[in-house]
């Protein structure tokens, strides 16, 4: 199984529910990685995968590949688990 890499800032508005979104994902087995943009860490991660706006999800499958982004908004829970649903 892949996993969701979730980016956020302290100021950005919709990152709280970004951060919710991964917690649930967390709850039910998804591995999550969360990254701080304003940490060194966090941003090199973003610059990898060009992320220029937060907050920002990644869907990725076993070997690394991207399936599925979003950046600046926040999907429900029910979409990203029928993304992650394809690929287990």
């Amino acid at each position: 199984m892949g996993r969701v890499k979730i980016f956020t800032k302290s100021r950005c508005p919709k990152c709280p529910a970004a951060k919710e979104v991964g917690k649930l994902l967390e709850g039910k087995g998804v591995p999550v990685e969360f990254y701080d943009m304003e940490t060194p860490d966090g941003l090199a991660e973003a610059a990898f995968y060009s992320i220029m706006s937060t907050p920002a999800i990644l869907v990725e499958d076993e070997r690394e590949k991207v399936i599925a982004h979003w950046m600046g908004w926040v999907p429900s829970l029910k979409e990203l688990e029928g993304i992650i649903e394809v690929f287990r």
